[in-house]
């Protein structure tokens, strides 16, 4: 045998032993698949060509696994033997819809929609501005709940989804967004091109979507409003705190009385195009009693019917439904934290007390202990998937700098590490 001969089949057996090597180490990794079906709820068929992914939460939102759904809405991904947290994600048409995948899992379901920039049935519940103003500066938050009763559902995605006026001069202080079910996350709205008009790049899924925006501007002892209504309003409320006066340039602004401190007028079932102009005078600070944090009724709120819609005023009868129910735990509790640090508060949040029935207290602890927990990480894994796409997106859009962007994936990171060991202890 010839001296190449016998260096080629050395070199063939070094290469056989690798490809071994290599094999053992990738089965080793990936112990097990995670598989799934994706149903398209527009069509109610399986959606084909869908991309996926599968993220680590351990690790910071890293990519772990990538496929594609086939002819069928199947899919099958590689789930690293790490016994860690992980999430599914899936791309129809340019938005992201997600499952979370808690260890162990090893199947999920997840609903998509189709998405066109305009979409019919989007209409908004509710526009929800608090405003006080002292020392030359008046400071605003101001609430929007959407609804999508698209019917087929679809999904409303544009560059500006969802569009508004701010009043002249104002300066965006803080700025949150929260999909149906999920928690606010840090979402900016952008400029439109037309003058004090703003867009947010965020989809409208069916179900519930909310925008809450907090801004100040120079204030001189009065101040003249103009907004513009781009989606039909059923509610438009403005809450100012006693000392302040409501002046409203037409009729369709009444008095609904008081909460907390907080007078209150409120216009109903406001028509696109529609003037609202209204004035605002005096000076006054939202009382201790409305910034007490709410998050109790927000928690309750969260699980409330679908049906109980704001609408015919806030003074309400005795034991009837406050109509903003819904809402108190944004217009009148705190303002919401940001995901880097509403994370880390959800973990640690202790579970409301409640009345509970003696079969109900049969219940054992652990049980219940175990779906306190579940309930709380499907709670934070709603929450960084909404921050995962907006950062993401903004990355794509050149929105945000290299160095923002791993500033902010890094806070990211460091929250879910500090998570999900306050979970585990």
């Amino acid at each position: 045998m010839s001296h190449f001969t016998t260096r080629a089949l050395f070199v063939h057996h070094r290469i056989i032993h690798l490809c071994a090597a290599l094999f053992t180490l990738a089965a080793s990794c990936f112990a097990t698949n995670i598989t799934g079906n994706v149903t398209n709820k527009t069509s109610d068929q399986p959606s084909a060509g869908d991309d996926v992914v599968l993220l680590k939460l351990s690790e910071g939102m890293q990519e772990a696994a990538r496929g594609k759904t086939n002819a069928q809405g199947k899919f099958a991904l590689p789930v690293p033997d790490d016994g860690g947290q992980h999430l599914v994600r899936v791309t129809h048409q340019g938005v992201n819809y997600f499952r979370p995948a808690p260890a162990g899992t090893t199947s999920v379901q997840l609903d998509v929609y189709d998405a066109a920039k305009q979409v019919d049935g989007v209409a908004g519940r509710a526009d929800i501005m608090r405003a006080q103003a002292e020392n030359g500066q008046m400071t605003i938050t101001q609430l929007f709940v959407l609804q999508n009763n698209s019917n087929p559902p679809r999904t409303q995605m544009s560059e500006h989804s969802f569009e508004f006026t701010l009043p002249e001069g104002a300066i965006v202080d803080s700025s949150l967004a929260a999909g149906p079910g999920g928690m606010p996350v840090n979402s900016s709205p952008v400029p439109t091109g037309e003058k004090n008009r703003y867009g947010y790049v965020f989809p409208i899924r069916p179900g519930e979507t909310k925008f809450q925006i907090s801004y100040h501007l120079p204030y001189s002892g009065s101040f003249s409003f103009k907004p513009e209504v781009f989606t039909p309003m059923e509610d438009v409320v403005v809450m100012l705190p006693k000392g302040m006066q409501f002046n409203g340039a037409s009729s369709d602004f009444a008095s609904s009385g008081e909460e907390k401190g907080m007078s209150i007028f409120l216009a109903h079932n406001v028509p696109v195009g529609k003037p609202l102009a209204f004035s605002i005078s005096g000076t006054g600070q939202i009382p201790r009693d409305a910034q007490d944090n709410e998050a109790g009724d927000g928690q309750a709120a969260s699980g409330g019917a679908p049906d109980n819609r704001p609408g015919g005023g806030l003074g309400r009868p005795e034991e009837t439904p406050d109509p903003l129910h819904l809402y108190r735990w944004w217009i009148i509790g705190g303002l919401g934290a940001a995901l880097v640090v509403g994370a880390i508060v959800v973990m640690n949040q202790k579970p409301r007390t409640e009345v509970v029935s003696p079969a109900s207290a049969a219940i054992s602890a652990p049980v219940i202990r175990s779906a306190e927990g579940n309930a709380v990480r499907s709670r934070l894994l709603e929450a960084m998937k909404e921050e995962l796409f907006q950062l993401e997106t903004e990355r794509l859009q050149g929105k945000i700098s290299d160095l923002d962007y791993q500033q902010a994936k890094a806070a990211l990171d460091l929250t879910i590490k500090r998570a999900m060991a306050r979970s585990k202890a």
